[in-house]
């Protein structure tokens, strides 16, 4: 029993690893959306400011969500050191497609941790994962829907003004 009681942690150093690996990259996602939400209010979008200050919240949120799982399992959760955050960006589609991209990216970190989570047989994590992949679903859909905007209204004339009203519309049921 002595020798259990030792064990620091039941993480795999490889799922502890690709899981602070994560911790960053949401991190990341978070700084990125805050400053996606200075650049619209800078530019007069303030309902794109609003949602992406409230997706840089969700990306906290999620760093947090994995913070926690580490520590709780007796892993050392690092707290990320973020650079790179650009402060203006070159259009307002340009912003959106930004997102989707970092989505798509995020999706398929996911998909890494998980693989590796069935090779190490830690089912665990695994089944803790699920709640992220699934997530990821809404955040691909919301920002997919959000660029066919840009198509159906354009850009021109009120056409941002009307992409930045209509935005707020755009929901994920989950079906």
């Amino acid at each position: 029993m002595k020798d259990l009681l030792k064990m620091k942690s039941s993480l795999a150093e490889e799922i502890e690893n690709i899981l602070n690996a994560q911790i960053k990259v949401e991190a990341h996602s978070s700084a990125l959306y805050l400053a996606m939400s200075a650049w619209c209010d800078d530019q007069g979008l303030d309902n794109s400011a609003k949602f992406f200050a409230k997706q840089s919240d969700e990306e906290r949120e999620h760093m947090l969500k994995l913070f926690n799982y580490v520590s709780n399992r007796g892993g050392r959760a690092i707290s990320p050191e973020i650079s790179n955050i650009p402060v203006d960006f070159e259009s307002f589609r340009g912003v959106f497609e930004q997102t989707l991209e970092q989505e798509m990216f995020v999706t398929q970190q996911f998909n890494n941790i998980a693989d590796q989570c069935v090779r190490t047989k830690d089912f665990v994590t695994f089944n803790f994962v699920q709640w992220f992949l699934s997530e990821q679903v809404e955040e691909e859909y919301v920002a997919r829907r959000i660029l066919e905007l840009f198509d159906v209204i354009g850009e021109d004339g009120t056409g941002r003004w009307e992409i930045d009203r209509h935005l707020v519309k755009v929901a994920f049921d989950g079906e």
